[in-house]
């Protein structure tokens, strides 16, 4: 039996599509743009405060909300634990069944609901008060119950859903989760939180494998293909065959880097009397170079920029490693 053929699209269902896209796109950036006024305005120091709450709390950051506003609430907790601000989510309807235990003394409330008026935030926001936990609210109205309830009012503005009927929760979520990322960002930038601290939150995966340091993937000892100022090409040929990099660092005699022939010199001075040319007349000069310390993403941008494949890593100019693109490779960093 003959399968039915599936229908293809034609040009003005496709036009469609993406007009409804690019709709959708600019009701959720509108939405986003309030914010960004709102902050400037009215918004500016209820942020301010609620930063100020979470950068001081001896405890946690518990983020609840339940439907749509639930599912953006565990995204924000996650954002604020991986950088910096201890945060996990507690769902709103299931606090009222001994979720609460999760919650303590010394911790801050961000709930989120956009009409801020849900029956299962009651429980909360009295076990809130019972305990003298301090509540931030994040809601479009700042008359709701969980809004008068709260310590610090995050107040969204008014805005229309991507949805032509003005109901599926599109733009108000955007707007959540926009507001729930400046938080986490604004108080990673407070605390100073750098890229070594993001790098021990991160250990797994493509992350991970950018914020490993240079030293975690050179190579060392005498594997680094070097040879002293003054010698010879053809030796310093062998030294850059045999070692397999497609370079040679050049030391002077005080052991420090002061050059570097790679595959791309030879090219450029191709000559019958190659071989028996000093290195200090084919080398390049103050060649780029890395520390241990350096990331490993930050290498790969500098290999990157610098159109090479290798780069020599130097302790006070003196060459202790070699790091190469497919090192890098390996490690998933490329």
């Amino acid at each position: 039996m003959a399968r039915p053929k599936a229908p293809m699209a034609n040009s003005s269902g496709t036009d469609h599509s993406v007009q409804s896209a690019l709709r959708t796109l600019d009701a959720e950036a509108s939405g986003v743009a309030a914010i960004s006024a709102a902050l400037q305005s009215d918004l500016g120091v209820p942020f301010a405060a609620a930063a100020e709450l979470v950068r001081n709390a001896k405890g946690r950051l518990i983020v609840t909300g339940l439907g749509k506003s639930g599912h953006i609430g565990r995204k924000i907790a996650a954002t604020f634990a991986s950088t910096g601000t201890p945060a996990f989510f507690v769902h709103a309807a299931e606090a009222s069944h001994g979720d609460l235990g999760m919650i303590t003394a010394d911790d801050v409330i961000l709930a989120l609901s956009w009409s801020g008026e849900q029956p299962e935030m009651k429980n909360l926001i009295s076990y809130a008060a019972r305990f003298s936990i301090p509540l931030i609210a994040m809601t479009a109205d700042k008359d709701s119950t969980l809004s008068k309830a709260a310590d610090v009012q995050l107040t969204l503005p008014k805005a229309r859903e991507a949805c032509p009927h003005n109901l599926a929760p599109t733009t108000s979520s955007l707007m959540m989760l926009a507001l729930g990322d400046a938080l986490a960002i604004a108080l990673l930038e407070g605390r100073g939180f750098t890229s070594t601290d993001f790098s021990v939150l991160h250990p797994g995966g493509k992350l991970g494998a950018l914020l490993k340091y240079t030293r975690d993937l050179m190579h060392g000892g005498d594997a680094v293909p070097l040879k002293p100022q003054g010698t010879k090409m053809s030796e310093a040929l062998v030294e850059m065959t045999s070692k397999g990099f497609g370079c040679v660092g050049i030391l002077d005699g005080h052991g420090h880097l002061i050059g570097i022939v790679t595959d791309g010199d030879l090219r450029r001075h191709m000559r019958p009397d190659l071989m028996t040319a000093d290195v200090d007349d084919i080398m390049t000069r103050n060649p780029k170079t890395v520390s241990r310390d350096t990331l490993a993403g930050e290498a790969l941008e500098l290999l990157n920029a610098a159109k090479i494949t290798a780069l020599i890593v130097t302790d006070a100019k003196k060459p202790v490693g070699i790091i190469h693109l497919h090192d890098l490779l390996r490690a998933g960093v490329a």
